[in-house]
């Protein structure tokens, strides 16, 4: 018994130079079919980068912190924010006195940054001299990423005030390395890292497979129905 609903023979009555005009009822049509069914699972799959964007007064400022928006405990992320006025002008580090500092979450009024690293002009993504830093998240947690700003001399913007909640993850410990011991030529990546990394990927690969299989059917069945 078909699990599709039954179609009277008016629904699918086509006429048939019609199909053969346009391609249909053949192997090309069924070809085009599973390409561009295949393309927008692909689509659905494949994961997308969102970084933050907060506005103050009359500037805009996006936030992005690498790797991929996924910044770890211990480790060193490269974090950078375009800064634009209104109209899309940027805004690069040389025309804007500006200052970062990381508060803990939840931040008490009186709380005190647990970091206030220092900033730099960087070039990313098309950007060039925009405010940069180096942050290197104490442990695991939420924060919140403070950027303050007041026109250098010569600038024209309203100063401004940017506040960003940035999540941590647990970044990989890295074992102390006692003087009497002799250095390693090679890295060596925990087991339990391994074992996860190894499982994320099935995990992935067997949905990719799923979703083109799904496809593959999908598009088989409305060729069958064109014939």
């Amino acid at each position: 018994m078909s699990l599709l609903p039954s179609l009277g023979k008016s629904s699918l009555q086509i006429d048939q130079p019609y199909l053969n005009q346009k391609g249909w009822g053949n192997r090309g049509y069924l070809l085009q079919t599973i390409g561009e069914t295949v393309f927008f699972l692909t689509l659905l799959v494949t994961p997308a980068t969102a970084h933050k964007v907060q506005i103050a007064e009359d500037v805009g400022g996006t936030l992005h912190i690498e790797p991929n928006d996924n910044p770890k405990s211990g480790e060193p992320s490269l974090t950078w924010f375009a800064l634009t006025r209104k109209g899309g002008q940027v805004i690069p580090l040389q025309q804007c006195n500006c200052q970062l500092t990381v508060y803990s979450e939840p931040r008490t009024p009186n709380a005190a940054p647990v970091l206030s690293p220092a900033l730099k002009a960087i070039s990313a993504e098309g950007y060039q001299g925009i405010p940069g830093a180096e942050i290197v998240f104490p442990k695991p947690g939420t924060y919140q990423v403070q950027l303050s700003g007041t026109p250098a001399s010569g600038a024209n913007f309203q100063p401004f005030e940017l506040k960003f909640p940035v999540t941590v993850a647990a970044g990989t410990a890295v074992p102390k390395v006692s003087q009497s011991s002799q250095p390693s030529t090679q890295e060596q990546v925990p087991g339990d890292t391994l074992a996860s990394a190894s499982a994320n990927n099935f995990a992935s690969a067997s949905a990719i497979a799923i979703f083109v299989i799904l496809g593959l059917g999908i598009a088989w069945l409305v060729w069958r129905r064109r014939k």
